[in-house]
């Protein structure tokens, strides 16, 4: 087909169309099925709408120094965070539970509290008897010991 018949068969589709929603217009049927055209739309620009204030960017913080400096916070100063070690803080979010320190004295055998000789000298010794090339290729005891271990050390002063 070349390019008039293409326009032709376009605009006749088109007409037909048109004569088709004016015919269900002019119908009981088509005013039902325009309301609910109607408010099928109108769901859709309030969900878009709704979806478009909800989406955020990311939060974004902005900083004023000097805003902060006036207000009750005149006497505070950043630079005093420079003093602080990183090795401060290093253990305090990773603090063992009660239950594990026990579990682990209980696996290790300790009835008191052990120092990290004692607790070293007895990992080497159940690392013998854990040890997968000994139980047939079983780590399960392995790192249950290695993360018993490390509790330990983490309680130690």
């Amino acid at each position: 087909m070349n390019n008039t018949a293409i326009y032709i068969f376009n605009r006749i589709v088109r007409l037909a169309i048109i004569f088709f929603i004016l015919y269900l217009i002019f119908t009981n049927f088509g005013t039902f099925l325009m309301i609910i055209g109607i408010i099928f739309i109108l769901g859709f620009i309030a969900i878009y709408n709704l979806k478009k204030k909800i989406k955020t960017n990311g939060f974004h913080f902005k900083f004023n120094g000097q805003e902060f400096s006036q207000g009750n916070n005149a006497n505070f100063n950043f630079n005093d965070f420079q003093n602080f070690n990183s090795n401060d803080f290093q253990n305090f979010a990773n603090q063992p539970r009660y239950n594990e320190i026990q579990q682990a004295k209980d696996f290790f055998g300790f009835t008191g509290e052990p120092t990290k000789e004692e607790i070293k000298k007895r990992y080497k010794e159940l690392a013998r008897k854990y040890h997968p090339d000994i139980n047939g290729g079983d780590d399960t005891k392995m790192k249950e010991l290695n993360h018993f271990r490390d509790i330990l050390i983490k309680t130690v002063k």
